[in-house]
């Protein structure tokens, strides 16, 4: 009778691993997808940036800085990037975007620009696609962690090398309060 409890309680012992074993790599793959959608968004926005540059250079000739910095981002091998790298990249983009944005409202030429408008539209649209991106990703990586982290899957997820993911995060400078006046 004992040899049955013992058997048992292996058998148990060995789904409950299959299982959780199967959960996370199930919450990870999920977080790669994510991620990979993510990434399809940020590319296509990559890809609009050399349209926008060029079309304010023409109008915005002593706004040199903003320009460079844009420039100078985007011209880093995105194909090469790693995920932590594409993370920190779109934040730092995320500002230098708005500063060129910003400019435009500067120049009422330009802004009456209609290839400036319809990129400015394109650009609008990747950016709220991005931004849905990133919620869904943080949720499938709030999920992933929290199996990684909880107890007693963490067990687990140590033994198999789970680790846990990295979040997207709003940079510092986009924490900060608007200043509005009038």
């Amino acid at each position: 009778m004992e040899i049955y409890f013992v058997i048992g309680a292996l058998v148990l012992l060995a789904a409950y691993v299959l299982l959780s074993y199967n959960g996370l790599v199930n919450a990870r793959n999920t977080v790669e997808e994510a991620f990979s959608t993510m990434d399809v968004y940020l590319k296509k926005r990559w890809d609009l940036i050399p349209n926008i540059v060029e079309t304010v250079k023409g109008y915005a000739k002593h706004e040199q800085d903003t320009l460079e910095n844009v420039v100078k981002l985007r011209n880093s091998a995105y194909d090469r990037m790693s995920q932590d790298d594409k993370i920190a990249v779109d934040s730092q983009m995320t500002g230098a975007l708005s500063k060129l944005m910003a400019i435009s409202e500067s120049y009422p030429d330009l802004k009456a620009n209609q290839n400036f408008l319809d990129l400015s539209a394109q650009l609008a649209r990747v950016e709220e696609d991005i931004a849905n991106s990133r919620k869904y990703y943080n949720a499938v990586v709030r999920n992933f962690n929290n199996k990684v982290q909880m107890f007693p899957s963490n067990m687990i997820s140590a033994v198999f090398g789970f680790k846990a993911a990295k979040m997207f995060e709003a940079a510092e400078s986009e924490k900060e309060n608007v200043q509005v006046r009038f």
